[in-house]
């Protein structure tokens, strides 16, 4: 038996069991994640991230590699049991929190980068909220997207941002409601290792004072329908972009049944990186035994 102690976060209503384990040495098993995410038996939670040293875990110890001072590692679980490479609003918590608990100097908060299983991402704090770096997004492949309350099969779009997504848009906002996402949707052909699928539809007007406004609901890979999905978000905006062409703006503003994200599309040397950004917040501490 472990006690853990745990401190209970979202982001836009999308929620994580937090923890710090430094040196990786809690078995975290599938068993425990599905206990821990458990909404009548646990504490409840789309996902649970520990806090681990970089240095401590290989994938850690390769993202190390590609930036020194990314100390701690987001050792992130969906909340099924199964890994996942990212989540963006799961990052966006996780940066307030090791800021909450004094994991990292003070020096340390302007911009914060953090390892994952897709590489370093960089977060940094701000007034109402966290931005995070996405990194390059990759435009992927076309599928046919089936969900209950859909009468006839969508088009969708890959898109990946650290974790894959597949996002198709709907006509108007009561086809958007008519959805039941209660059982998984079903993609053709299916993603070698699943995705997330989004539903979006644009606001009216879609533009706004130059950004882009739309509305979306997400099924999440290993959980089931959440409140929002940070990457889920960028993937909408990038898909909803390429699909409009040229004349469509950099800026988004992405409505969750969560809350507001805001997406932001720019160039570097390597490509263009997405971010993301919006709010963090931490709910309470307990302490749970897990078998």
């Amino acid at each position: 038996m472990t006690t853990l102690t745990f401190t209970k976060g979202h982001g836009t209503g999308n929620d994580f069991v937090l923890f710090t384990d430094p040196d990786g040495v809690i078995e975290l098993t599938p068993e425990r994640v599905r206990l821990l995410c458990d909404r009548h038996f646990g504490v409840g939670a789309d996902g649970v991230i520990r806090a681990v040293r970089s240095a401590a875990l290989p994938e850690g110890r390769a993202a190390l590699s590609e930036d020194p001072e990314a100390e701690w590692f987001m050792d992130y679980y969906n909340a099924d049991g199964t890994v996942a490479e990212m989540c963006g609003n799961g990052i966006r918590v996780f940066a307030h929190y090791l800021i909450t608990e004094q994991l990292v100097a003070p020096e340390r908060r302007e911009i914060l980068p953090i390892a994952t299983r897709a590489g370093i991402r960089d977060v940094l704090p701000g007034v109402s909220g966290y931005t995070v770096d996405l990194g390059r997004w990759k435009l992927g492949d076309d599928h046919l997207v089936n969900a209950r309350g859909l009468h006839v099969s969508r088009p969708g779009l890959g898109i990946s941002v650290g974790n894959p997504h597949v996002v198709t848009v709907l006509a108007d906002e009561t086809k958007l409601d008519a959805l039941d996402l209660a059982a998984a949707p079903e993609i053709g052909p299916a993603p070698e290792h699943g995705a997330n699928v989004e539903f979006v539809v644009p606001e009216e007007p879609l533009l706004k004072d130059g950004v882009a406004r739309i509305r979306m609901r997400v099924y999440e890979r290993g959980v089931g329908e959440t409140l929002s999905c940070g990457t889920g978000t960028a993937a909408a905006a990038l898909a909803f972009r390429h699909w409009g062409g040229e004349q469509m703006p950099h800026s988004w503003s992405v409505d969750t049944p969560g809350g507001r994200l805001a997406v932001r599309m720019f160039p570097t040397e390597e490509g263009e990186h997405v971010s993301l950004s919006g709010p963090a917040e931490l709910i309470y501490r307990g302490e749970i035994t897990l078998p």
